[in-house]
């Protein structure tokens, strides 16, 4: 209980430093919603300046970060002026959405890394290791915007899969079971394309690590011993390997919400990323804010399951 406690502070103290530095970016950064009303004739530059005095934008910026925490503590993360409402119902479904497409493709990135780089590690030099090797290479060559773009094209000229979206209009009034198969495959396309991006790098991190693990004095030992091959491979080689690939399970989740950005985007996928664009060009700073609290959330929480399974997986960190 007592490392749990430590790395939650550390979580909390992390996201109020973030919170803090997104706030004065934005604080710095030139220009803010009202200045587009400005550019509008028929509204003068008092009922401008009534505006801005209404939502607090001529208060200095440590009384308005102020606010923006009280508003965060109570639940509602500030007031969005775009969509004239409180932003936490407006990220409660998109933050859902992302969490959907990021944890699918995470977790079938994952099912294909370790087969592959374990395999990989086996038949280390052979030809299956080459093309292997060959295939990751070429796919860490190519952007992820090109990728995604790819998958677009190819969705757009053979109609396989939906170009947009997460259901159609069809399956709006049907029954749960429909809607989840409408859900299910429109998620096919961006989530294959999530798990692409970041495959290459989980399987040579995993062939790495295992190829270590089987150098280890103990494995040669075990092998000169007898033990089969089988036998030697998952039950000695892989949880020597366990703590590696743990702390590459937090690294693959930041790895994720960094690139589901860009797939919501080209996908048209409804999630945080394609809010934090609209947010953005819309300069409604408290969604900014709000979609970056989250997202470093998500972040923390990911680093924080990999320390419990450390915790729980290796015995020297429970002893220390």
């Amino acid at each position: 209980m007592r490392y749990l406690g430590r790395r939650l502070v550390h979580a909390i103290l992390l996201l109020l430093a973030i919170s803090f530095s997104s706030f004065a970016l934005l604080q710095i950064a030139p220009g803010d919603y009202f200045d587009a009303l400005r550019l509008n004739p028929q509204i003068s530059a008092e009922t401008v300046d009534k505006f801005r005095a209404q939502y607090g934008f001529n208060r200095p910026f440590p009384v308005r970060y102020a606010q923006w925490l009280r508003s965060a503590l109570g639940g509602e993360l500030g007031y969005s002026l775009a969509s004239n409402s409180p932003v936490a119902p407006l990220l409660r479904v998109r933050a859902r959405n992302t969490l959907l497409l990021s944890g699918t493709a995470t977790l079938v990135a994952w099912l294909f890394a370790l087969p592959i780089g374990i395999y990989s590690a086996r038949k280390r030099g052979r030809w299956l290791d080459r093309v292997t090797n060959l295939a990751t290479s070429t796919l860490l060559t190519i952007p992820d915007l090109l990728l995604f773009l790819g998958l677009l094209l190819l969705a757009v000229r053979t109609g396989w899969f939906p170009t947009g979206g997460m259901t159609s209009l069809a399956s709006q009034d049907a029954d749960p079971w429909t809607i989840c198969r409408d859900v299910a495959f429109h998620l096919v396309l961006p989530a294959f394309g999530l798990a692409l991006a970041m495959l290459p790098v989980l399987v040579r991190h995993v062939r790495t690590t295992m190829i270590e693990a089987l150098e280890a004095p103990f494995i040669r030992a075990a092998r000169g011993h007898g033990i089969p091959r089988a036998r030697l491979l998952f039950r000695y080689a892989l949880p020597a390997a366990a703590n590696p690939l743990i702390s590459l399970l937090g690294f693959s989740v930041a790895t994720m919400l960094s690139t589901t950005v860009v797939a919501e985007i080209v996908l048209s996928w409804p999630g945080l990323g394609a809010l934090m664009m609209e947010s953005i060009f819309a300069r409604d700073i408290y969604v900014v804010v709000a979609i970056v609290m989250l997202s470093s959330i998500f972040l923390l929480a990911g680093n924080l399951l990999a320390d419990l399974l450390l915790f729980a997986s290796d015995p020297r960190i429970r002893t220390e």
